[in-house]
């Protein structure tokens, strides 16, 4: 019906480039730069992460890329700086580990802006936030490294500074950290993990995990109209944006672009070029009206099969 929906590629190194470049993205929504650490024996140099990004951000240009800054906790460790916690999932993740090794995380941010000299394609995103000074200090961090860069002859220019959306207090405060970013991104799969208060990756309680419980898809209205009412485009860089169910749901609600891996990529287009911003919006306001994961689910194949789509979702005439 004319409406855009921007669909991006979520990706690591390797295999993950070469896929991605192969299918008609229009950005780079997520790289997570925590691989190549996780790859590595010591932390890397700035030379080395520079090669890293350079060859991600020249591979996509003029495309945007957004290169999340490191993301290690929970079920991501480094083999050469061992954490020991009793609950890594609430314990010192993401944001928190660069901010309390500015060391680290400076040379990062400088790694990332060399690597966009005469790109400029580079956007950089924070996980796992969960307070506004956090963001500020980023902010802060990121600015003076680009003026040192520039201090020392190169043509390097601000990038953009976005955040995740995945912890519930963040979600709840889209709009008092509007002011300190350019953009925002959903990563579902933790917001999901600590809005319903489950491990998914605890066998015993993994059947709770559920992205299409009501008070998830309420939160995320609420998010995309909270960034939208401060002038800030959002996105969704989970998992959830690869399902073809919740595809249409997300775009209802108003996100901007979905990232996801390029395996998913054509699936989701086809499900969304096959339906009307109006068809997903009447989703959209049944499946609100719900009060169980169950039902919603159940609503969306019906939809979908009805729409001449359940074989592109793995429905079979029977279901």
């Amino acid at each position: 019906d004319g409406y855009a929906v921007s669909l991006w590629v979520n990706l690591g190194l390797g295999a993950d480039l070469c896929q991605a470049l192969s299918v008609p993205a229009e950005g780079v929504g997520l790289f997570r730069s925590e691989v190549p650490f996780m790859q590595c024996q010591v932390f890397p140099s700035e030379a080395k992460q520079t090669e890293i990004y350079r060859q991600i951000l020249r591979a996509f240009a003029p495309k945007p890329v957004i290169i999340r800054t490191l993301d290690i906790g929970g079920d991501k460790t480094l083999p050469y700086f061992h954490v020991d916690e009793d609950n890594p999932y609430l314990g010192w993740r993401g944001l928190r580990f660069s901010l309390d090794h500015p060391d680290i995380f400076k040379i990062q941010l400088r790694a990332m802006v060399l690597a966009s000299e005469g790109l400029d394609n580079l956007h950089v995103m924070v996980p796992m936030v969960s307070q506004v000074n956090e963001v500020r200090t980023v902010r802060r961090y990121l600015n003076a490294v680009v003026a040192q860069c520039q201090q020392e002859g190169r043509a390097v220019h601000l990038p953009a500074l976005g955040m995740m959306v995945e912890v519930p207090a963040a979600a709840m405060q889209v709009r008092a950290f509007a002011s300190s970013v350019d953009f925002f991104s959903v990563g579902t799969n933790d917001l999901v993990q600590y809005m319903l208060a489950v491990d998914r990756n605890n066998a015993r309680v993994s059947s709770l995990f559920d992205c299409f419980h009501p008070a998830v898809l309420q939160l995320l209205q609420k998010v995309v109209d909270d960034a939208h009412a401060c002038h800030k485009p959002i996105s969704v860089c989970g998992e959830l944006a690869a399902d073809p169910l919740a595809a249409p749901l997300l775009v209802a609600m108003g996100f901007d672009a979905l990232s996801m891996s390029a395996t998913g990529l054509d699936t989701v287009r086809w499900v969304l070029h096959k339906l009307t911003l109006a068809a997903c919006q009447k989703l959209l306001k049944k499946v609100l009206l719900c009060d169980n994961g169950e039902v919603v689910v159940s609503l969306l194949k019906e939809a979908l099969k009805g729409a001449g789509l359940g074989y592109s979702v793995g429905l079979d005439e029977g279901e």
